[in-house]
């Protein structure tokens, strides 16, 4: 798969800058391990910190390859000028009785938060699970500090269903994770 042929949908963002939203490709694999470990230190909103993507170059290849050739899973970027400015996925099991349900994840260069990112790729994974006909509920979890994700995701319909008390340890602070789903049917 070529980049052009990976193009979902291309956005102008709130600064005026454009973004295109695309599957990632193996010629991608050293920027999406650039990527993660350095949002992995901009924040401690996600599950890693600074530097602990580990993967090589020959392993995220193949995990992009894999990831693109599942059906159930959708992985996207969000560039900007060619840089990796987001990434996300949403995946569902295999498993018959809980396949009509899926995960997401998401993640945004510090730079571009409250830039509308999160709102665009959001909307795509969104779009790909009602497309799929098949998914009932989507799922997340976000520290429950994390106010301006929280936001994100209740404007795109996400309810609270429920708490992990004390889920996040940084640094010897603990955070509770807010549950929340958005029913499709």
């Amino acid at each position: 798969m070529n980049t052009d042929t990976a193009i979902i949908n291309e956005v102008v963002l709130k600064n005026g800058q454009s973004m295109i939203v695309r599957r990632p490709v193996p010629s991608d694999a050293w920027n999406m391990i650039d990527y993660l470990n350095t949002v992995g230190g901009e924040s401690d909103n996600l599950l890693f910190s600074k530097n602990e993507f580990e993967l090589t170059v020959e392993q995220e290849i193949e995990r992009i390859e894999k990831d693109n050739n599942d059906p159930n899973i959708l992985m996207i970027v969000g560039t900007v000028n060619d840089m990796i400015i987001s990434a996300a996925q949403i995946n569902s099991p295999t498993r018959k009785k809980i396949a009509h349900n899926c995960e997401v994840g998401i993640s945004v260069r510090k730079e571009y938060w409250g830039k509308g990112v999160g709102t665009v790729i959001m909307g795509e994974l969104i779009r790909h699970a009602r497309e799929r006909g098949t998914i009932r509920n989507i799922s997340l979890g976000v520290k429950a500090s994390n106010r301006n994700a929280i936001a994100l995701y209740e404007k795109c319909g996400f309810v609270k269903i429920g708490v992990h008390k004390d889920y996040f340890n940084v640094d010897g602070n603990y955070d509770d994770e807010i549950l929340m789903d958005l029913h499709l049917c």
